[in-house]
């Protein structure tokens, strides 16, 4: 550098570096300081300074030695993934859920509350409430051992938390869930679209981790979407990207009606359907055709890798996918991979674990939250 760096800029840089040191260790066993610093670009002095550090302050443990070889057993390290916790919540119409996930992403509590779509707000919060109790409770955690909370719900969501839109929840449009889960657990609250939160974490953890560009359908008792351009969900400029369910001449307000004219439940007639019954394949198909319109928009408009099918109804893939993939090949100029989810009703509960261990890296990065043990 031409210039002498600051007390700020070294700040920043040590900062930087332990965080690089962090994502090294993150998700395998162990490392040597050699294989640290070639894995950071680190020199090994520093490396050394660097892990030095986040062993006295808790986010790195010794891990035992190499045997074997010329001299002294190189030492070798692992990341705490055990340092910290983070809360995912999702707020379903038929199921609030919640887990206590570690540093790592790994979940090791689950709770669920059941609901019904025509319960109403305070009774909705009140099953909010009871599920992260509950998740807490049976991980031995206190609230302020959360480090970061990430909520998931149906409708638009604004920056700060709100709600600014649902129909598909009685008295949900303006509810402030950002404040209302603070109250229970005191870090950092992101909240989000459950369509793009499943996205996430079919990014991270799903069919659609080598992905650069994809289409997630969430398809259940309603219908959303969520975009990935360039290997990032995409939110819009007021984070209602992925909407085009709001246009009915694309057809999915209506779709879910044609399995409810079929009589039963949607899992029943797709059973019925895989059975060959003429009614139930009709029922499906209607079904597909509309669900069609709305994919065939966006990947007209994106021409994404892969189209990744998730949700209530992603169980029934195998009388889905195929029927989907045909109705594309008529609207589409390129039809791209279609996939069911690998994560199931999981989805949106690990998109919001994900938002949350962001935020506690982005914390880590820009010095907001100081690498200390909160052991």
């Amino acid at each position: 550098m031409g210039e002498d760096l600051s007390g700020g800029d070294l700040s920043r840089l040590r900062q930087l570096n332990a965080l690089a040191v962090i994502k090294a260790l993150q998700g395998r066993p162990s490392l040597t300081l050699t294989e640290v610093a070639k894995r950071t670009g680190l020199s090994r002095a520093s490396a050394e300074d660097v892990v030095r550090e986040l062993l006295q302050k808790g986010w790195v443990a010794e891990a035992g030695a190499t045997a074997g070889g010329v001299g002294r057993p190189a030492r070798r390290y692992r990341f705490r993934a055990d340092a910290g916790r983070v809360l995912g919540v999702d707020i379903g119409g038929h199921k609030i859920r919640a887990v206590v996930a570690d540093l790592d992403g790994n979940v090791g509590e689950r709770a669920s509350v059941p609901v019904t779509p025509e319960m109403g707000r305070p009774e909705r919060l009140e099953a909010v409430d009871a599920a992260v109790a509950a998740c807490l409770e049976g991980a031995g955690l206190a609230a302020g051992d959360v480090w970061a909370a990430g909520v998931g719900t149906t409708g638009l969501v604004d920056g700060s938390g709100r709600v600014m839109l649902s129909e598909a929840l009685p008295e949900w449009t303006g509810v402030d869930l950002a404040a209302h889960v603070r109250r229970l657990v005191p870090g950092p609250v992101l909240v989000e679209n459950d369509s793009k939160l499943a996205a996430r974490a079919e990014c991270w953890r799903g069919v659609a981790r080598y992905a650069k560009d994809m289409v997630f359908l969430l398809a259940g008792l309603r219908t959303g979407a969520g975009l990935v351009i360039d290997g990032k969900v995409h939110r819009g400029f007021a984070n209602a990207s992925g909407e085009v369910g709001a246009l009915p001449a694309l057809g999915w307000i209506r779709a879910q009606e044609h399995l409810k004219a079929a009589s039963g439940e949607a899992g029943d007639v797709f059973a019925a359907a895989r059975a060959g019954e003429r009614a139930a394949v009709t029922a499906v198909r209607r079904y597909v055709r509309d669900l069609a319109l709305g994919v065939s928009a966006l990947v007209l408009a994106l021409d994404p890798q892969m189209v990744v099918v998730g949700g209530g109804y992603s169980r029934s893939a195998d009388v889905l996918i195929e029927p989907l993939k045909r109705e594309l090949d008529r609207w589409c100029i390129r039809t791209p991979e279609v996939l069911m989810s690998a994560l199931g009703d999981e989805a949106v509960v690990l998109g919001a674990v994900r938002i949350a261990l962001d935020d506690v890296e982005d914390r880590l990065l820009d010095g907001r939250t100081p690498l200390v043990s909160h052991l």
